[in-house]
């Protein structure tokens, strides 16, 4: 077996291990006897194979039942207290505190600041959450791996001025994973928040390793075995599922439709644009089914919604925060430019709700 298929040949049965595992029934004795009996077949499997080449044959049956036996003991064990420590508390007081303190024009501009960058929607009246349901753009507000990615895009792109020596790559790396790791927790390490930490932090190790090439499934298939190994029962959670399911439908067929328009050296927007409906089909692609078993329902608009409130909502995220980090000392320019900006993100969605 080659070495780029191993994590890919460990990730499958094992998710479909944990997966399996998830719908059995919710009371204690199934539990008990389940991981009982994946002890015994796992017994059973190795002692007649030890010692014998064709051991390689049974690794996808023996990391299915492990998979199993992982989320058996997960949901067997006592929960661990998941509240954040007093310094994450602090650090998000400290934004919620900068974001009031910005004493926008539109009260709704704040509102909708915390929610997309501190996953708090209570500031946001039930009329604005039920046009971006109706536009479908919940995704939006729920705070995500697309919030982490946007922030990681911004800070990648201002410590390019370190240059590209092997020092500053590796301090580069650590800056970036640092922020990342203390953002996740100071938001309350949602499943799709972890999802998203981890392939920032697989995509860095990779880019410190030297001869390594980075492939997006094999990053996909070890983040997404490393966050079931510790919490398998994240694999019930909505987030989780959708989080996935985005990424899969990036790393499967967002490549292949984003190369029907060839790529050329000089600046040109409709290939951005198709890149970008690219993008979003292969999302929807593989989303879809599941929020349709779930809801009944499909956003009709959802290319228009998200060519027009991500780039939107990519644009408010920048302007604010140079305003967030200077606080008082920000230019009057800069605080007026975001909030038109999250005004017009509002206006947006609301035209496209209002579409029959």
């Amino acid at each position: 077996m080659v070495v780029r298929r191993d994590i890919v040949a460990i990730s499958i049965p094992f998710s479909a291990g944990v997966a399996l595992a998830a719908c059995l029934p919710s009371g204690g004795d199934a539990l008990y006897l389940v991981a009982a009996g994946t002890c015994l077949a796992v017994a059973a499997l190795l002692v007649p194979a030890a010692g014998r080449r064709r051991i390689a044959t049974l690794y996808p049956l023996l990391f299915a039942l492990l998979g199993v036996f992982c989320y058996c003991s997960s949901a067997l064990s006592v929960p661990l207290r998941q509240a954040p420590g007093p310094g994450a508390a602090r650090a998000l007081d400290r934004l919620l505190r900068a974001i009031d303190g910005a004493e926008f024009p539109h009260a709704s501009t704040a509102a909708l600041l915390k929610a997309l960058l501190a996953g708090q929607r209570d500031g946001l009246d039930r009329e604005t959450v039920a046009t971006f349901r109706a536009a479908g753009a919940s995704h939006i507000l729920a705070l995500s791996g697309l919030h982490l990615g946007i922030l990681y895009g911004i800070l990648h792109a201002a410590l390019r001025w370190m240059g590209r020596s092997r020092g500053a790559t590796l301090a580069r790396s650590v800056l970036q994973v640092g922020f990342a790791a203390a953002y996740v927790v100071m938001t309350g390490a949602s499943p799709s928040l972890v999802r998203a930490f981890l392939f920032i932090l697989l995509n860095e190790l990779s880019r410190l390793l030297p001869g390594r090439r980075r492939r997006p499934l094999n990053i996909f298939c070890a983040a997404l075995t490393i966050q079931l190994a510790v919490t398998p029962g994240v694999i019930t959670s909505l987030g989780f599922q959708l989080s996935y399911l985005a990424m899969l439908g990036i790393v499967l067929v967002f490549p292949r439709l984003d190369a029907w328009y060839p790529d050329s050296s000089r600046f040109d927007p409709l290939r951005r644009i198709w890149s970008a409906v690219a993008l979003t089909c292969s999302c929807q692609l593989f989303t879809a089914p599941l929020v349709w078993i779930r809801f009944r329902s499909f956003p009709k608009y959802f290319l228009l919604t998200n060519l027009g409130a991500l780039p939107l909502t990519e644009l408010f995220v920048f302007v604010s925060l140079p305003m967030l980090i200077l606080g008082g000392h920000c230019p009057e320019g800069i605080k007026n430019l975001a909030d038109t900006i999250g005004q017009i993100l509002l206006q947006f969605l609301g035209t496209v709700a209002a579409i029959p």
